[in-house]
């Protein structure tokens, strides 16, 4: 039976890896996600885990590397610039086709930034952070509930498609608190990915040696290797797509598309735009690689405008543009810096945009 606590989302996500079977934690602090680390400092030599503190972000990115072609489930935790120094790891992680397992609780900015909120680095975990060509399986949790969920999924699909994924999460959700329940397993998941005997390097007696490597001199092995991948990543995207919808049904003034703790404040905006007498929906990509284009480009077409709704300048909006594909325009509306939007704000942003749209279609039609 599930056991329900109130726990800090930082705490929560640490906890959900710890249930998840994951024994090996390296990380190196940046606020506003060191509580992962300080939780699990404590945590893991309780449950015979490993926590070591790394003294960069790159050198965490190959402890993980490592880590995992042993075939540990193991994870790390960090918060934007962090996250950019383990990109060169990530991709060769990648590369390794090793299952490895990070968190971004994303801070504001460009350059150091702050530690409030922000959705700013949505570029950086959609498209990769690092060199080549690969992707990473990316999650948004939008509630501390959601985040343990999620990090139990995003061990499980790390180790199906032998991938990084990736828990993005703003500040907000790594701070606040709320009842969780936390997931109970019966046995408990092993500590070692399930069948890495076919390709991790964990001794090689009465078999043969098995080798992890991410060079490939010969350009036709090159290719393949990257043909590989591919085919792996269409199959993520076939099998993995995963979103919200609230108040979609029929024609809509507006269509909402928002992620993470933007999303809840939408949430709370719809019922402000209804008692206004339009008819707005909230679209919520929660897996934001695969991104739901096939789904958000159905309800464009009955929506008169689609709002990019983001704590950033503009960073989902390129993929809501890529779903919608001029079914209508796309607005965007958002803030950056560690400023987060009231409900209300969010409202009178929404119906500026509807008159805006409903104004240019009379002036078209000469009214």
């Amino acid at each position: 039976m599930a056991k329900k606590v109130l726990m800090k989302g930082n705490e929560a996500i640490g906890e959900a890896a710890i249930l998840a079977g994951c024994r090996a934690y390296f990380c190196y602090p940046i606020t506003p996600q060191t509580e992962v680390a300080e939780y699990l400092a404590r945590r893991m030599p309780e449950v015979g885990g490993t926590f070591l503190q790394g003294e960069s972000e790159v050198a965490v990115g190959y402890m993980l590397f490592g880590a995992a072609a042993g075939g540990s489930k193991v994870f790390s935790t960090s918060s934007s610039p962090g996250i950019s120094l383990m990109s060169e790891a990530l991709s060769y992680i990648a590369a390794g086709e090793l299952p490895v397992v990070l968190v971004n609780v994303m801070r504001n900015g460009p350059g150091l930034g702050g530690i409030l909120p922000a959705q700013a680095d949505y570029m950086q975990a959609t498209r990769g952070g690092g060199h080549g060509d690969y992707k990473v399986i990316v999650l948004a949790p939008s509630t501390v509930q959601e985040a343990v969920d999620q990090m139990v999924l995003a061990f499980t699909l790390a180790e199906k498609y032998r991938n990084p994924v990736m828990l993005v999460a703003d500040g907000m959700i790594g701070q606040m608190m709320e009842p969780v329940e936390l997931p109970v397993f019966d046995p408990p998941p092993p500590s070692t990915v399930e069948g890495y005997e076919s390709w991790a390097t964990v001794g090689a007696k009465g078999r043969k040696q098995n080798l992890v490597k991410t060079l490939f001199l010969n350009p036709d092995l090159a290719h393949a290797h990257n043909v590989k991948l591919k085919a792996k990543y269409d199959e993520v995207e076939k099998n993995e797509v995963r979103f919200e919808e609230t108040a979609t049904e029929g024609d809509m003034d507006a269509l909402l598309v928002s992620f993470g703790t933007m999303a809840r404040i939408c949430k709370t905006s719809l019922q402000q735009l209804s008692e206004r007498g339009l008819k707005v929906g909230l679209f919520r990509p929660i897996s934001l690689y695969p991104f739901p284009y096939a789904r958000l480009h159905d309800l464009a077409a009955r929506s008169k405008v689609v709002a990019s709704i983001e704590l950033s300048m503009g960073q989902l909006i390129e993929d809501v543009r890529l779903g919608v594909e001029g079914k209508g325009p796309v607005k965007w509306y958002g803030k950056a810096g560690g400023l987060v939007p009231t409900p209300q704000e969010v409202t009178d942003a929404v119906i500026a945009m509807v008159s805006e749209q409903k104004a240019g279609k009379s002036k078209r039609r000469g009214v």
